[in-house]
């Protein structure tokens, strides 16, 4: 389906003159397409050919605009169910807080099939305008940068390949980087090459960002519990998993006051100026001999290393420690890769011991999931994991 007709969907959906939508990317293999219907229900399909009546489907809420595929650890497909009110609120809070006007163009570059996409697409909306939607490249993308001067969204690793190909980022409005952790060095540069870059933090669940340089968008709240996970609440929280009441009451948790908090699968924390900084998810842990590392924190470290152009750190089996902490590292330079040794003391200098890894795996690039963030489940698995 064309950008721009699910775009039109999705304003029907909004104010109820369509169905809800449930979308899946034109790329998705056809078991995964399978595993997805079996699991969500949906009551009908809409390709290219036409809309075809589904065997078993089952209806949504009525205020339900939108179900968002996502995936846990295992793979296993969940639906998770926003309303339009929910939708709406974040869109409205995310454009004044970036103070984007009703003039200003929205420029699309990412998968319309993931949360991160779609608030492109409804920010733009709330502005009473159509997003422009484009295939990232550096150079299609920096020909629209200077033909609209638009807001845009990237994940860092598209940040990174503007950045690399020395892109003045100057043209764009603002830059609102999601989808995955920034690392201080790519904000540096960014913002050294003229861009306006806006950290955001949120899920599927929250209606993608809700929390912009650690500052929670208007009506948007952040706690911790007392492990670190993360607690949020507000208008943009979404209704619930689909078809499934036990993932449901596990994450949404209502108080006797009436409100109600979404348990994310985040670790964090406040800084000094009550930002809200996110360390980890809870399922990125390393458990090494039963000593926990919080495998984000570790590759922030490394990608500080001038040696390092990029690095993701997993927990891989370990028959003596039960995980051993692992750096996946692309280097600076092939020719002169750093070693495990240095990577070692450079983490030992800054963290407990026992959080320097203990395996190196240098890789070309980093292998990515559609939405741009590492795939972890594959790094964990080093014979499954192309490079």
């Amino acid at each position: 389906m064309e950008p721009a007709h699910f775009s039109a969907l999705l304003s029907g959906a909004l104010d109820g003159r369509g169905p809800a939508l449930l979308p899946i990317d034109k790329d998705t293999p056809a078991p995964r397409v399978n595993a997805l219907l079996r699991a969500l229900r949906p009551a009908s399909l809409r390709t290219p050919e036409g809309v075809t009546a589904l065997n078993g489907g089952t209806g949504t809420s009525e205020d339900t605009a939108l179900v968002v595929a996502t995936s846990g650890s295992t793979g296993e497909p969940k639906g998770v169910e926003l309303s339009s009110a929910a939708l709406l609120a974040s869109a409205r809070a995310s454009v004044r807080r970036i103070g984007a006007g009703r003039a200003d163009p929205w420029l699309c570059l990412l998968p319309t099939a993931h949360i991160a996409g779609i608030q492109v697409i409804l920010r733009a909306l709330a502005n009473g305008r159509e997003p422009v939607f484009r295939d990232f490249s550096v150079e299609m993308t920096m020909a629209a940068a200077a033909d609209l001067r638009p807001y845009v969204s990237l994940v860092p690793t598209q940040l990174r390949r503007l950045l690399a190909a020395g892109a003045d980022l100057s043209p764009f409005r603002a830059i609102l980087l999601g989808g995955a952790a920034a690392q201080e060095d790519l904000l540096l540069a960014a913002r050294d090459a003229g861009g306006r870059i806006v950290t955001t933090y949120g899920m599927s669940e929250t209606c993608g960002g809700c929390v912009y340089d650690g500052v929670p968008l208007d009506g948007m709240r952040a706690e911790l519990e007392p492990g670190g996970r993360v607690l949020l609440t507000g208008p943009a929280l979404f209704s619930g998993y689909r078809l499934d009441p036990r993932r449901t009451a596990e994450h949404l948790v209502r108080e006797a006051d009436g409100r109600t908090w979404f348990r994310s699968s985040d670790l964090g924390r406040f800084d000094g100026e009550g930002r809200l900084r996110i360390r980890g998810r809870v399922d990125d842990v390393i458990n090494t001999g039963g000593r926990k590392v919080v495998g984000t924190e570790v590759a922030a470290l490394l990608a500080r290393l001038d040696s390092v152009a990029e690095a993701v750190v997993v927990g891989r089996p370990d028959r003596e420690w039960g995980q051993r902490v692992t750096a996946v590292v692309v280097p600076a330079d092939p020719g002169a890769p750093p070693t495990l040794d240095a990577l070692r003391s450079w983490v030992a200098g800054h963290l407990p011991r026992y959080a320097a890894p203990h395996e190196l795996d240098l890789r070309r690039t980093i292998p990515l999931l559609v939405t741009g963030k590492p795939d972890i489940v594959a790094l964990r698995h080093p014979s499954t994991a192309p490079d």
